[in-house]
């Protein structure tokens, strides 16, 4: 049994119909990636996933138990987690704020301390910023924040929307490297990502979707041996 299964969901936004019966599933150690064009449909995805989108119908199962009636806050409580596109760090708070804000669920003041010390382990340059307040970090210190932010209650799955959008190369492949890091910590990762090279090369496997359904599905080593995906996705003629 998959730890995240999702099957046959269709989402609609009024009457747009935004997926059609999508299904994919993330394995316990698991990074999945899920690349397409702008408007494919990845990001209302992951929102059905963290149920702040409800799919009028099909099901959304974390270890076998359906998420369909259960609040966004709770579907984080049960472990899974995601980093929204565009950072979305709270500007008026401080760093150590923000991370606050993470562990919203937690329960004591130990476990917050200690999720705040592993996101400062994992990125010391947040430590260094912890008194300043998010919308005056950079973009790549941003995208570090609302990483640590999501790990501070330790997620059995984490869902990273776009992680390096907008982000120079050097400071992409530190985010590539920070996600292999998190993936040998033992979290199953579900990576939406444009730059779907950099997602095959750090995935195990992966599925295409393209106009709202999955197309394609294989190891992320055969999706960037497919001669469609290397035309559509790698920039390749």
């Amino acid at each position: 049994m998959a730890l995240l299964d999702v099957d046959g969901i269709n989402a609609f936004y009024g009457n747009i119909h935004a997926l059609r019966d999508v299904s994919l599933s993330v394995d316990d150690g698991e990074i999945v990636t899920l690349i397409g064009a702008n408007g494919a449909g990845k990001t209302t995805t992951l929102n059905c996933i963290s149920g702040l989108v409800r799919p009028r119908s099909g099901t959304v199962k974390l270890a076998g138990e359906d998420l369909a009636k259960v609040q966004p806050h709770h579907i984080v409580e049960r472990g899974v987690v995601q980093v929204p596109e565009g950072r979305r760090t709270f500007a008026r708070l401080t760093v150590d704020e923000n991370l606050r804000m993470g562990g919203f669920t937690l329960t004591s003041e130990a476990n917050l301390r200690d999720g705040i010390s592993r996101a400062y382990d994992m990125f010391p340059r947040l430590k260094e910023r912890r008194s300043q307040t998010g919308g005056t970090l950079s973009g790549g210190e941003q995208q570090m924040l609302a990483i640590g932010r999501a790990l501070m209650v330790s997620p059995r799955v984490l869902l990273l929307d776009e992680p390096s959008m907008g982000l120079a190369p050097t400071l992409v492949e530190s985010i590539f490297e920070t996600i292999s890091s998190i993936h040998a910590q033992g979290t199953s990762i579900l990576l939406v990502e444009q730059n779907a090279l950099m997602a095959l090369n750090v995935a195990g496997r992966g599925y295409v979707l393209q106009s709202g359904q999955i197309i394609l599905s294989d190891t992320a080593a055969n999706l960037a041996a497919n001669e469609q995906v290397r035309q559509a996705y790698l920039g390749e003629i």
